[in-house]
């Protein structure tokens, strides 16, 4: 046996928009949300960023170990992401190493 509950028409239409609403508040939740352009740093400043000094990141884009991207005729940049997997990949030691 069926039981049914009988409620007014506003009611009713309240609760249709309610849920309305609530299914486009879910829509937009599970859209992904726009990347965030990675940043570019020179040469320089990507070396300050990982640690080496810039002959030592040059060295390294030469040779494969690091993906750099060509700025203009004479310099390099490099992609934050890329510097941030750098030193995880090839483990470089800390320049913390303490002996004890």
């Amino acid at each position: 046996m069926q039981s049914f509950l009988l409620i007014s028409e506003s009611e009713w239409l309240a609760l249709r928009a309610e849920v309305a609403q609530l299914a486009q508040q879910v829509a937009q939740l599970l859209q992904p949300a726009p990347a965030a352009p990675d940043q570019i740093l020179p040469t320089e400043q990507a070396a300050a960023y990982i640690g080496l000094c810039a002959e030592s990141l040059r060295r390294a884009r030469r040779v494969g170990r690091i993906q750099g991207v060509r700025l203009n005729e004479k310099d390099w940049g490099y992609r934050r992401s890329v510097l941030d997997a750098f030193p995880l990949r090839y483990h470089r030691p800390s320049p913390f190493n303490y002996s004890i």
